[in-house]
C-alpha cells in the first residue's frame, strides 16, 4: 500500500542576506540584538506556530506518538476542526509535523513530529510541565492584582 507524504510549500519570507550569513546565535544573544524585535524577523511566524494555545497542545500531545486528525481532536478539547487543520498545516509547514495520507477507503491520515518536531516539542512541553507545576503560585499571582 503506497502512502503518500504532503509538504506543502510555504513562501519564503524575506529575510536579510547579510543575516543569513552570520553564523547561528542563541535566542538571548538574538533579543540583545534585537532581531527577534524587528516586524520583518522570519522567526516570528515559527513562534507562532509553535507557542500559540493549540501549537503548544498540538506539540505535547504528538510527543506521545503518532495520532490521527481525529484522535488529536479528542485529546486537544476545546479545538475547532478549522483551528486543529490550521495548527497542523503551520506546524506541518515549519518541518515540525509529518503528515502521511494512505490511500484507503476511508482515507486515513496520520500526523507524526519529525525529528525538529522533536526537539521542540521537548522545550515546549517543558514550558508546559514548567506552568502545570506552577499553576498555584501563578493563580494566586493573578488574585493579589
Amino acid at each position: 500500500m503506497a502512502t503518500v507524504k504532503s509538504r506543502r510549500a510555504r513562501p519564503a519570507a524575506a529575510v536579510n542576506p547579510a543575516v543569513m550569513a552570520e553564523p547561528r546565535v542563541g535566542l538571548s544573544e538574538a533579543l540583545r540584538r534585537g532581531e527577534l524585535m524587528a516586524a520583518a524577523c522570519p522567526s516570528r511566524a515559527v513562534l507562532q506556530h509553535v507557542t500559540s494555545r493549540w501549537g503548544v497542545l498540538v506539540l505535547v500531545a504528538l510527543a506521545q506518538g503518532v495520532h490521527r486528525f481525529s484522535e488529536l481532536r479528542r485529546k486537544v478539547g476545546g479545538v475547532s476542526e478549522k483551528m486543529l487543520a490550521q495548527t497542523l498545516q503551520g506546524l506541518e509547514g515549519d518541518g515540525f509535523v509529518e503528515r502521511t495520507a494512505y490511500p484507503e477507503v476511508p482515507p486515513r491520515v496520520e500526523y507524526r513530529l519529525t525529528p525538529l518536531g522533536e526537539e521542540v516539542a521537548a522545550r515546549v512541553g517543558a514550558l508546559a510541565d514548567w506552568i502545570e507545576l506552577n499553576l498555584g503560585r501563578v493563580m494566586a499571582a493573578r488574585a493579589g492584582q
